[in-house]
């Protein structure tokens, strides 16, 4: 290993200095390392943010149904309370505000969820349905989870 410094052919010339080339791409392995820290923040996080009523939901085989936009959900709980969305709403109040809910997001062709704990009583459940179909609604999905094996 040997290094050159001297001048070349003779003495007392000029030296030339070669200039370092300027490096023309970018780093990405900094960003990459970040984009991954946020890949796995957003994917731990995102479950906590399904934020509604605690339901111990039945389970059955049915498919899933597809959805555009978000649906508009009753829930009964165990105790007997009712949940529009993820706000409860009294038996006796249920008829006026469905009404005002369908006619504000456009009519009673929208389909409803209705979500029930597994253990609720099975007249509480038949009281929100006929309260449902008071209201003009049609299109009533019971919603449950997947069944898991035996």
């Amino acid at each position: 290993m040997g290094m050159n410094i001297g001048g070349g052919s003779g003495g007392g010339g000029r030296r030339h200095y070669r200039r370092a080339n300027v490096m023309a791409e970018i780093n990405v392995t900094p960003m990459v390392d970040v984009m991954l820290v946020l890949l796995i923040i957003f994917m731990v996080s995102a479950p906590l943010l399904t934020v509604g009523v605690p339901l111990d939901l039945p389970q059955t085989a049915a498919k899933s149904l597809d959805q555009d936009k978000e649906p508009l959900t009753l829930s009964v709980q165990l105790t007997g309370k009712v949940f529009l969305n993820n706000t409860e709403i009294p038996m006796n109040e249920l008829v006026p505000k469905l009404t005002a809910v369908t006619q504000a997001r456009g009519g009673l062709d929208e389909r409803i969820f209705v979500r029930g704990d597994t253990k609720v009583d099975y007249g509480t459940v038949m009281r929100v349905m006929g309260r449902l179909s008071a209201a003009g609604f049609k299109r009533v999905a019971l919603v449950t989870e997947v069944e898991q094996g035996n």
